[in-house]
């Protein structure tokens, strides 16, 4: 019998609950379609040279570090205390080896020093000043806290400065909605050799109490893959995430009850999410190559590209819109 060759595919998210179709103007718009498109165009490129799911996830994340308009990295929100604390995960569906770095403030692209307790192999979740010192040890590049700063996080901060609120990221005016704006980017891949991978990184929410820590470090909360079945990255009310123990619940739906991706995800996002108070979305991707890109807030940036077609991007959901392809 003759295998059906596999066709590589990326999607990345760059976080659910967006800027209002209201509020959001034209030019901010294009500029989120315009950097969603760049970072898939060169993950595609990559996986059509026969790139590993691992690496092409990473280089998307490192990317979607690297733009300010995301709030991962560079342009990362503050603390109570006026600080930058950073989140990252990776993890191969091919070997189930993972890597996690929590709460640095010195690494210019965690998802790096991720990917590098991954390969180190002798832990999978490093926090603080021991992740910082490990990326020292491994010659990643490492910055000051302020290379983080943007006016616009800044001005974010000053706003619910004296109070105890925290929000999330993309809100740009008050009232604040801290209920609708989620800031965490990821990403999520199957490559030629038909493995999966997911990452995700995030800069946290601002006037967070310092210490909190994300789901998007927790294995199996906001990230997770496994080509038995999925690879997932999460973005959304971290905490529920992590009650509901969401991308590996989606694995174990698809392994165990026999769920297709699209329910699966449909399910998390959905039902088990506003279950316990969450709000969010999350893309995934299964050992077919199905993609699902759920979201429960009015708009998620998302995006994905199969090898030999053309890409995709978008922001709010359009009626008639599939949340998977």
């Amino acid at each position: 019998m003759e295998m059906t060759p596999i066709q590589p595919v990326i999607a990345i998210h760059g976080g659910a609950g967006t800027l209002t179709r209201a509020a959001i103007e034209p030019a901010q718009e294009t500029a989120y379609h315009a950097a969603l498109g760049d970072i898939l165009a060169e993950a595609q490129q990559a996986l059509s040279d026969g790139a590993a799911a691992l690496d092409v996830v990473g280089l998307a994340v490192q990317r979607l570090e690297d733009n300010p308009l995301f709030n991962a990295g560079l342009g990362s929100v503050f603390t109570r205390a006026a600080t930058h604390e950073l989140d990252a995960a990776v993890m191969d569906g091919a070997t189930l080896r993972a890597g996690a770095v929590a709460g640095v403030s010195h690494i210019r692209n965690p998802v790096l020093a991720a990917r590098a307790v991954l390969d180190q192999g002798e832990h999978i979740l490093m926090a603080g000043h021991g992740a910082e010192a490990l990326a020292r040890e491994l010659g990643l590049e490492m910055v000051e806290p302020l290379y983080f700063s943007t006016a616009f996080r800044r001005e974010q901060l000053r706003r619910v400065q004296g109070t105890t609120t925290s929000v999330l990221d993309h809100d740009g005016g008050a009232p604040l909605d801290e209920d609708r704006k989620f800031g965490t980017v990821g990403a999520v891949a199957l490559d030629a050799h038909g493995n999966l991978a997911a990452a995700t990184s995030t800069g946290g929410m601002t006037n967070k109490r310092p210490g909190r820590i994300s789901d998007s470090a927790m294995i199996g909360t906001g990230t997770y893959a496994d080509n038995r079945t999925a690879a997932i990255s999460c973005t959304g009310t971290g905490e529920a995430f992590i009650r509901i123990a969401a991308s590996h619940d989606l694995c174990a739906r698809m392994a165990y009850a026999g769920a297709t991706l699209d329910e699966a995800a449909h399910h998390i996002v959905m039902e088990r999410l506003p279950d316990v108070g969450g709000s969010g979305g999350l893309i995934a991707v299964d050992a077919k190559g199905n993609v699902a890109l759920p979201f429960n807030t009015e708009g998620m940036y998302r995006g994905y590209a199969r090898v030999g077609e053309a890409l995709h991007t978008a922001i709010f959901a359009h009626p008639g819109d599939a949340s998977s392809s």
